[in-house]
């Protein structure tokens, strides 16, 4: 018999009480995302699941798009996501437009482009390093060839990730040549560690896409009885992460912004599981990735998604 996301947290909670099966928080106001209509010097339009939504600028408003750029290098058509500045719905703090990442392990290289395995229940992707982003992203990926990890943000067009920028830098041998890990005790409580984001609806139809807002994560510790199933690449996460499986929640809290939120387990993170590579997020340093959240919930958060991680603190029951 299949129980759904919604009955698990339910059962969760009749046996081991609520505090165990936090209700997921729902995406706050304060950001948005959607498809570019229409860009004038002070507003930005775009499209969304409530209809056309119009957005003002201040003179603090940034701009990211491929790197920090002007609110002209914004295009009809682009995928956008938007976090309004406190105390108003409608005032743009910051915006980033056609933003994408890829983080698995490098499966196959042609010349500038690379197709890459981000795991267990995703398809490969097809990323294409630009000349001009070539000397930064070899700087923390010294080796680009199959076998070795890749995490990387970018722009979509015509379907793949243009790299432009490396997220964290990453071990000059491949995946399978890494240095065995000690034995992780898990416990059922707060792990401290990173966390990044991926895009579910990897940036298509953002406007009347379901996933587009989706908030949640992808976590490295599924429970390999249920929902990780034979097929799961999932191996040994590098902290001492509890057994989770889809649909159950957990609280995280951004160590750098002091923001917390409840998130649900939405899909299986086992790329993830591969990174014990250090963030350097508000001059401190954490090691070891503890989840994947989607791009909304990331933002929420606090998290700016060119910088590719945060330092946060994960606890369950």
């Amino acid at each position: 018999m299949s129980v759904d996301i919604g009955d698990r947290r339910r059962l969760t909670a009749a046996v081991l009480g609520e505090d165990a099966a936090p209700v997921a928080d729902e995406l706050p106001g304060r950001v948005a995302r959607g498809v570019v209509l229409d860009i004038t010097p002070h507003m930005l339009r775009i499209a969304t699941p409530r209809g056309e939504e119009p957005f003002l600028f201040e003179r603090s408003t940034t701009f990211w798009r491929g790197r920090d750029v002007d609110s002209s290098a914004l295009l009809p058509g682009d995928d956008v996501v938007i976090r309004c500045a406190h105390g108003g719905r409608w005032v743009a703090e910051r915006v980033w437009a056609q933003i994408a990442r890829v983080t698995g392990v490098i499966a196959a290289r042609d010349g500038d482009a690379l197709e890459v395995d981000e795991g267990h229940g995703r398809p490969r992707r097809h990323v294409v390093i630009p000349y001009r982003a070539s000397g930064r992203i070899g700087v923390r990926h010294p080796v680009l060839e199959p076998g070795y990890l890749f995490d990387a943000i970018g722009l979509w067009h015509d379907g793949a990730v243009h790299a432009m920028i490396p997220a964290t830098t990453q071990a000059p041998y491949p995946v399978d040549e890494a240095p065995r890990r000690p034995p992780v005790h898990r416990f059922p409580g707060a792990v401290s560690g990173t966390v990044g984001w991926y895009d579910p609806a990897l940036g298509r139809s953002t406007h009347v896409n379901p996933l587009a807002r989706a908030t949640g994560a992808a976590y490295p510790a599924l429970d390999p009885g249920g929902d990780c199933g034979d097929v799961c690449d999932r191996g040994e996460s590098c902290g001492p992460l509890p057994l989770l499986s889809i649909g159950t929640t957990f609280s995280l809290s951004n160590d750098c912004t002091g923001l917390s939120t409840a998130l649900q387990v939405l899909s299986c993170g086992s790329a993830v599981g591969r990174f014990c590579d250090l963030c350097t997020a508000c001059e401190s340093e954490a090691s070891g990735r503890i989840a994947q959240l989607t791009l909304m919930s990331y933002v929420a958060l606090g998290g700016c998604p060119e910088s590719g991680c945060f330092n946060a603190t994960l606890t369950v029951g």
